[in-house]
């Protein structure tokens, strides 16, 4: 049902606790310092889980914010919850069991854009916000494809994103060609956005996480979801503790008529 409230634009956003029940997201971000990660959770991998300790131990030694009245928030946006244009619950109902018994609050948003999202959460807030995302989302947030509806482009979105409290937790990738590792120093966007990209580095709105485990780097969701749904084995060790137990126990990312990690990129694409 909450789903369809999203998809049918009667609400923004909602929110589940760790036991799957509703929230009201006003009252939970009223005042709050807020870290959210965006991703797909398809299933949560251990690369999640280190961006999200590696991000929190910095959000918190921020002397802004305080550690007792922050909240840490697990986002999947509603563009990576359709397949052939439906919205798959049992789908969606998988990732959120699972990042609910690690204990975390999930929130599921129409939000397709970073800029929308940290717009919805400063109606809340005006505590600090960090973002903890991949190198590849952030060459994504300045690709000026994502802003052609807005009357000041990606110069408005950015007004609305990097507000004077909010902070970027960037995760490195491994290139998959060259192997080198990517961060915010050698990331490479557009060539009109290398100033604008430069203005915020350089004013410290990306931060590098430069303490995370080089050996999981590898590990992406959709080859996890892949060796599932075909009955391979070697998956169990590239999740959190405990979740492979729970996806064998529940046969949860394999039942009839679930969208493979192809589809859903193709559906992603799309967008």
């Amino acid at each position: 049902m909450s789903l369809q409230l999203i998809r049918n634009d009667m609400t923004d956003a909602v929110m589940f606790d760790l036991d799957g029940n509703n929230l009201l997201p006003a009252a939970v971000l009223y005042k709050k310092n807020i870290l959210a990660l965006r991703g797909s959770f398809r299933p949560v991998t251990k690369v999640n889980m280190d961006m999200f300790h590696k991000s929190y131990d910095i959000f918190v030694r921020d002397p802004q914010v305080d550690q007792e009245n922050s909240i840490v928030i697990f986002e999947i946006t509603l563009s990576n919850l359709k397949a052939s244009g439906e919205i798959d619950e049992e789908d969606f109902m998988d990732r959120a069991e699972l990042l609910c018994s690690l204990g975390h609050c999930v929130m599921i948003s129409k939000f397709q854009e970073y800029y929308k999202l940290v717009e919805y959460f400063n109606n809340y807030t005006k505590n600090r916000i960090g973002l903890t995302m991949g190198v590849n989302n952030l060459v994504d947030i300045f690709d000026e494809k994502y802003y052609r509806h807005l009357s000041g482009g990606i110069l408005e979105a950015f007004g609305k994103l990097f507000f004077k409290d909010l902070q970027v937790y960037l995760y490195p990738m491994k290139n998959p060609d060259t192997g080198q590792v990517m961060t915010s120093n050698n990331v490479k966007v557009h060539p009109r956005m290398k100033e604008l990209y430069k203005f915020f580095k350089y004013n410290g709105k990306v931060m590098d996480i430069i303490d995370y485990e080089p050996e999981i780097m590898d590990i992406f969701s959709r080859d996890v979801l892949r060796k599932i749904m075909n009955g391979e084995d070697g998956w169990e060790e590239m999740l959190p503790e405990g979740i492979a137990e729970i996806i064998k126990e529940k046969n949860l990312f394999n039942k009839k008529g679930l969208s493979k990690p192809e589809e859903i990129e193709k559906e992603i694409e799309k967008k």
